[in-house]
């Protein structure tokens, strides 16, 4: 009888011991922060891929829209949260790689995450408002810039982001001159479009293709190496003769760093088994997004992480974006 007894109290108290780290993961929602406003393509990437992880993770998926400084500020609170896999990133090129050369943050990309899963990649597509300006191609842009230099001006969605970096090269390639109207996601960049406060944006697809579809945006090229099929009538920028504006804007999961191996394995697991859903994929796919085609394991993403530091890093020096000339 005292033996059993004393066996209950052991097993008793290893239970109380054990608390709340023997809870299975995920036991409350996950937030998913987005760098931007509403609208823009980061933001509908998440709620996509959101809707359809929360029913595999069995936990509600949480979006929290923290705009402001090109999506650092969503970045560096996501870097600083506790690694518990309940704080996660949408993350993007511009916030992760591009942005953190031209404006002061606090965070170290590469040591400061845990990549988790890369999601895809969209082009960048050059658009103008057809009530505004009659280009009718590249071409057309390029005599309107070099007839009256800044005389143009185009929206994007922060510095450092793709819209900024591809007019900035397009712009050295073609030597024109255009004044850059930075916003705090592609929301408001195409939102003003429309208005006609500014005459262009290099947007990435999935922040412009429904204005495209209503006829409310006309697209002149797109900065893949090949057409997308959801504008297949569209020319690369290659094929409209200028070559060297190489950028698009790619999307991934981003957590903590130091994220526990066995939290980090079934988030991954939960997110491949997302973008493998025919759905999920389509919807993407329908927002101009090449999912996956990317690294496709959590250690293949760390090194694509490094590489794409490195490769930016070069750009915005090419392009003499520094952080002291944003603080003008």
């Amino acid at each position: 009888m005292l033996k059993k007894a004393l066996v209950a109290i052991s097993s008793m108290l290893a239970l109380t011991q054990a608390g709340p780290a023997a809870a299975v993961y995920p036991d409350k929602p996950i937030r998913l922060i987005v760098g931007f406003v509403p609208g823009g393509g980061t933001d509908v990437s998440a709620r996509i891929v959101a809707q359809h992880l929360s029913g595999l993770l069995k936990q509600q998926i949480v979006i929290e829209n923290k705009p402001g400084a090109s999506g650092l500020i969503a970045a560096d609170m996501v870097a600083k949260a506790e690694p518990d896999g309940y704080t996660l990133l949408l993350a993007n090129m511009q916030s992760t790689v591009a942005a953190p050369y031209v404006l002061p943050s606090s965070f170290d990309p590469i040591k400061d995450f845990t990549p988790v899963r890369y999601i895809g990649a969209v082009p960048n597509v050059l658009v103008v408002n057809p009530t505004r300006h009659d280009f009718k191609s590249v071409q057309d842009l390029i005599d309107a810039a070099r007839k009256k230099p800044g005389g143009l001006t185009y929206a994007s969605s922060g510095l450092g982001s793709p819209q900024h970096l591809t007019a900035a090269r397009f712009s050295q390639i073609e030597k024109v001159e255009m004044v850059h109207v930075p916003y705090k996601g592609s929301g408001q960049a195409v939102a003003d479009l429309l208005g006609g406060q500014v005459d262009l944006n290099f947007d990435t697809l999935p922040g412009v293709i429904g204005q495209i579809q209503a006829g409310k945006l006309r697209p002149l090229a797109v900065t893949s190496a090949e057409r997308t099929p959801r504008l297949p009538d569209v020319p690369t920028l290659a094929e409209a003769g200028v070559k060297g504006v190489d950028i698009v804007q790619w999307y991934a999961v981003l957590a903590p760093g130091k994220l526990p191996a066995p939290i980090l394995a079934q988030l991954d697991q939960a997110l491949a088994q997302t973008l493998k859903d025919p759905g999920i994929r389509a919807k993407l796919a329908d927002q101009g997004m090449d999912v996956g085609g990317g690294p496709d394991t959590p250690a293949a993403f760390h090194t694509y992480l490094e590489q794409e530091w490195v490769r930016y890093g070069k750009l915005t020096s090419s392009l003499g974006l520094t952080k002291e000339q944003a603080k003008q």
